[in-house]
C-alpha cells in the first residue's frame, strides 16, 4: 500500500561541518523555524556536547554527531579535517536516506566539498538546499594575505559546483545573492535569508532600557564574536592604547567576549603593551551573559578590515549589537552600512588611530549615542530580526515540499520571537511551548 505522505511530516537532514549543532545559532534559528511549520528534522554535526541526542530547545530536533580529531590551521590539516568531515557526513546521509527520512537536505559551508552528495541526491529526487555561510575563495584569501593562486581558484571551482548542483540557494546577504547569480544560478533559485537573533532572544521582562549609558559607571567598549586572524580583533586591543592617549586609563574598559585561535597572541599583546588594566577578555559567554553585556555596553566596535570578504559579508555580531541598541563603529562596509545605516559610526581603513578617534569622540556625545540607539532597534525591530527571515527561509521548503505536507499545512507559521503556542501536526494538535535557546558566541567563523 502506498503510504499516505499528506499524513506524515516532511524530514530534512540539515548538514553541518565546522560546528557543533548547538553552537551554530544560525542552524538553531533554522530548526526551530522548521518545526513550527511541520517539519522534522536531523542534523548532522561535529560532536560538541557528548550527552545531546536532541537540539536543546527544540521539540525534536535529532542529533547524528561524528568525532572530529583534526581542527584545520594549515592546508595539509584542512584537507585532512574536510576529508574526515565529508566520510562522516556522507555515511550518516545515507543511513537518514536509506531509513526512510532525508526528503530533503540542507548543506551548510564552508566547506563547499559537498557537492558530489548534491548529485546524488538529486539524483535520488531529494531536494538539495544550499545556505552559503561564507564566501571560501575569500575567506582563504584574507587569511593568508597572498593566496596560491591553484588553490584559490580549487575553492573557486568548488564554490561553483556547490552553487550550481544544489535545488536552490539560501544566501545571507544581497552580495551573497549577486555572488549566486554572477556563478550562473538564476536569480529565481536565490533566496536572501539574513542572520540575526529573534526579538525574544533579547527580550527582557519589561522591555529594553532606552536611556545611553549614563552615570558614574565606566563606558564599555564592546567587542563580541569570534577571535581568529581575518577577524582583526588585535585592531581593538590597538585602538584601546591609542584611547588611552586621548582619555586616560579611568572611566572606561575595552571588553573582548569570544574566543579563537587568535587568543593567545592577544592576550600577549595586552600584557605586552600594558593593557589588563583596560583590555577584558571574558572568554565564551552564554547567552544570559552575551546578553547582560551589550545591554550594558556604550559603544561596539567591529574591527574587520576593508577586504572584500568583508565588504561582501554581513557580520552576525553586528546584528547582535543592533539588537541591543549598541551604537557600532566600524569601517565602511558595503554590507555593513546596508544592515546598520545611521545607527553606525565609520571610519576609512580600519587603523587603530581611526577606530580610537571616533569611539573617543562617542563617548563624550551621549545625544549622538541616544540617537544612534534609536536607530539600531528600529532596524533590527522591522527588518533584521530573525522572525522577519523565517518567513522566506520557511517558503522555500514550503515550495520544494508542498506535496508532503501534512493537510491544512500551507503557509509558513510566522515565528514570534517570544513563548508561543505552537500547533504539533504530528501530536494530534496539542499545544506545544517553544522557544528559541539564548545566542552563544561561535567557535569558529560561520554566518559572518
Amino acid at each position: 500500500m502506498t503510504p499516505n505522505v499528506k499524513n506524515s511530516r516532511p524530514q530534512i537532514t540539515i548538514l553541518v561541518a565546522n560546528l557543533p549543532a548547538e553552537r551554530d545559532r544560525r542552524v538553531i534559528r533554522e530548526c526551530l523555524s522548521l518545526e513550527a511549520n511541520g517539519f522534522d528534522v536531523t542534523v548532522i554535526a561535529p560532536r560538541g556536547d557528548k550527552a545531546l541526542r536532541v537540539l536543546p530547545g527544540s521539540r525534536g530536533t535529532r542529533l547524528r554527531p561524528y568525532p572530529i580529531f583534526v581542527y584545520g590551521h594549515g592546508l595539509i590539516s584542512y584537507a585532512v579535517e574536510f576529508a574526515w568531515s565529508f566520510l562522516c557526513i556522507a555515511v550518516r546521509l545515507l543511513g537518514e536516506v536509506l531509513s526512510g527520512r532525508a526528503h530533503a537536505v540542507q548543506v551548510c559551508n564552508p566547506p563547499d566539498v559537498y557537492w558530489p552528495l548534491a548529485l546524488l541526491l538529486r539524483a535520488l529526487g531529494r531536494p538539495w538546499v544550499f545556505d552559503h555561510h561564507d564566501l571560501c575563495p575569500e575567506v582563504y584569501a584574507s587569511r593568508v594575505g597572498t593566496p596560491n593562486k591553484w588553490a584559490f581558484r580549487v575553492l573557486t571551482a568548488f564554490e561553483w559546483l556547490t552553487l550550481r548542483t544544489a535545488t536552490e540557494v539560501v544566501a545571507t546577504n544581497e552580495s551573497f545573492k549577486d555572488n549566486a547569480v554572477r556563478r550562473g544560478v538564476t536569480p529565481e533559485r536565490v533566496t536572501v535569508v539574513r542572520n540575526g537573533p529573534t526579538r525574544g532572544e533579547i527580550a527582557e521582562p519589561g522591555g529594553a532600557p532606552d536611556q545611553p549609558n549614563s552615570g558614574g559607571a565606566d563606558h564599555r567598549v564592546v567587542y563580541l564574536g569570534v577571535f581568529g586572524p581575518q577577524d582583526n580583533v588585535e585592531g581593538a586591543v590597538l585602538a584601546a592604547e591609542e584611547l588611552i592617549r586621548r582619555r586616560g586609563r579611568t572611566g572606561w574598559r575595552m571588553v573582548l567576549a569570544g574566543d579563537g585561535e587568535s587568543m593567545p597572541a592577544l592576550t600577549r599583546l595586552a600584557v605586552d603593551r600594558g593593557l589588563t588594566d583596560v583590555v577584558e577578555f571574558t572568554g565564551w559567554l552564554d547567552g544570559a551573559a552575551v546578553d547582560e553585556l551589550l545591554r550594558a555596553a556604550t559603544v561596539a566596535i567591529q574591527p574587520d578590515l576593508p577586504t572584500r570578504m568583508n565588504h561582501l559579508s554581513t557580520m552576525a555580531k553586528t546584528v547582535e549589537y543592533l539588537g541591543r541598541g549598541v551604537p557600532v563603529v566600524a569601517v565602511d562596509l558595503l554590507e555593513t552600512r546596508r544592515s546598520v545605516g545611521e545607527a553606525g559610526a565609520y571610519i576609512p581603513t580600519g587603523a587603530p588611530e581611526e577606530f580610537a578617534a571616533v569611539i573617543d569622540e562617542l563617548l563624550d556625545d551621549p545625544a549622538r549615542r541616544a540617537q544612534m540607539r534609536t536607530v539600531g532597534l528600529a532596524r533590527f525591530r522591522e527588518s533584521l530580526a530573525w522572525e522577519h527571515q523565517a518567513d522566506a527561509y520557511v517558503a522555500v521548503w514550503h515550495r520544494l515540499l508542498a506535496k508532503r505536507l501534512p493537510d491544512g499545512v500551507s503557509a509558513p507559521a510566522s515565528p514570534t520571537g517570544e513563548t508561543a503556542d505552537v500547533a504539533s501536526p504530528r501530536e494530534g494538535g496539542d499545544a506545544l511551548v517553544q522557544r528559541p535557546p539564548s545566542a552563544e558566541t561561535e567557535v569558529r567563523a560561520t554566518a559572518r
